[in-house]
Order: structure tokens, then sequence, then C-alpha cells
């Protein structure tokens, strides 16, 4: 990597640590209008200055954050089907100038690995690299997940390492069981997706497990926003990942922000 890809990461991925809590709020641009992100400025205002890093779409950069905001910016860049269509149907929606003239520190995207669309998602990935390199802006590939294909450590294996081959710096995955597998056969920093909506305590113990067996941290969304209480869930994920704090731990800082 060359200098500037190197300090865009390390503003992401804290030095100090090794790790990051990345907070995703780009779930309107297929979704629409999210529980917990209806008014995706409230909702992520608080959030902000717990978080390493916002993933977030172009339009509601624009309009729902700060432009004063310190925070590291990732930017959602891929798009197309909304929730009604077939998800895999997508293509790049947004160009890398309009990346540097937002300021983002990265670029992301989904590949569809054993869905329909696959080798276009995968080409896709592959032209975004080709455009950030230009500029040293990292490039962030999600391993979203074929409805034909299972959340295990063979086919997020499979999905990582292809990311990794078409040259992502970075690579959110889902966690599963035998994920040191999954680390193994990625040779770049693998972060994990929360997924759905799951009782705290339970995302927790899954963002433990994760960073134990090789994450780096976290893209975690829904598991914080849809929480009772957000920032109180944040702090705990913080403690885990950056703090290597265990999940009864962490789990008391969320009860203490809650009370």
């Amino acid at each position: 990597m060359d200098w500037g890809m190197k300090n865009r990461l390390s503003g992401v991925i804290n030095p100090k640590t090794g790790k990051t809590v990345m907070l995703a709020v780009d779930h309107g641009y297929f979704q629409g209008p999210t529980t917990g992100l209806r008014e995706l400025k409230k909702a992520v205002d608080p959030l902000i200055p717990y978080a390493d890093c916002l993933f977030i779409t172009r339009g509601m950069l624009r309009n729902c954050v700060d432009s004063q905001t310190k925070i590291p910016i990732f930017l959602r860049v891929s798009g197309g089907p909304s929730v009604l269509g077939d998800l895999s149907n997508e293509d790049i929606t947004t160009s890398m100038k309009e990346a540097l003239r937002l300021n983002a520190s990265g670029v992301g995207l989904s590949i569809f690995v054993g869905a329909k669309n696959e080798e276009r998602t995968i080409s896709n990935l592959g032209r975004l690299v080709n455009e950030a390199e230009e500029y040293g802006i990292p490039v962030l590939a999600i391993t979203a997940v074929g409805k034909e294909m299972g959340r295990d450590a063979r086919y997020l294996g499979l999905a990582c390492r292809i990311a990794a081959e078409i040259g992502a710096h970075v690579v959110k995955t889902y966690y599963c069981e035998e994920f040191e597998k999954v680390v193994e056969g990625c040779p770049v920093p693998i972060v994990i997706a929360g997924g759905k909506k799951i009782p705290e305590k339970d995302a927790l113990q899954m963002a433990r497990n994760a960073i134990d067996k090789g994450a780096v941290g976290v893209d975690m969304g829904r598991n914080i926003f849809q929480s009772e209480n957000p920032v109180g869930m944040i702090k705990a994920v913080r403690a885990v990942v950056h703090e290597k704090a265990t999940v009864d731990e962490a789990y008391k800082i969320y009860k203490k922000e809650k009370a």
C-alpha cells in the first residue's frame, strides 16, 4: 500500500489496538426507511463519538451528517434493486470522483457469490478496485449471501477469498462456526457484519467470538441502532473490540447505560 491508503486505513483501524468498530447505516439504500433509521440524523448523531468509521450512502452523508464531523467515512457505492427485487442485481452507483468530493476514507460494495448475478458484482469489485487504486482509496467488499448458500465456513471462506483475490483491502462477512478457517484463507483484514437484530448479549458474544478467532472488528448496524439503548450497545461493543472486555463485562456497560 502507498502512504495515502495506509493513512486512510489507520483512521479506521485503530493503530494502537489493530481493531475497528464500524457503524453500518447504509440499509436504506435497498430497505428504505429502516426501523431505527427512519430519522437517520437523530439515530446517528449520538453514536458517532463511539464509532471508528461510518458506513453510509452519499445521500444520507450529505443530508444527515454534520460536515464538521471528524469520523472517517466508508461510502456505500453499489445499489440498484430494492428489497422487493433481486438483490444481487447490483451495479456501481457512485463515482470515485464523488467519493473524493465527499472526503471518503474508503468505498464499499457487495458481491453476491453463488447468486444469479455473481459475475457482474465480482466484476464491479474489480472495476472499483482499479479506479480506487489510482487515488489510494481502500475498498471494502461485503460478502452478501446467495439464497441457496448457507452461512458456513466453506462458503464464506470462498466468498472472502474471492474478494481478496480481486483486490479488496478489507472484507466484511458473517460470523460462523469455524470462523478461524475463513480468516486463515483471507490475507486481508476481516470485519464481521452484525446481521439481523438479536438479543444484546448474544450480539456481544458474537463480537467476542469473532475477535478471538481473528476478525479485526465489526461493521455493526441493526444490533446497535435497533437496540433499546443504542449508545449503551455501541459502548459495550467498543469495550469488546478495543478493550478486550468479556461478554459479561461488556453487558454490564450496556445495562448501566440503559439504566
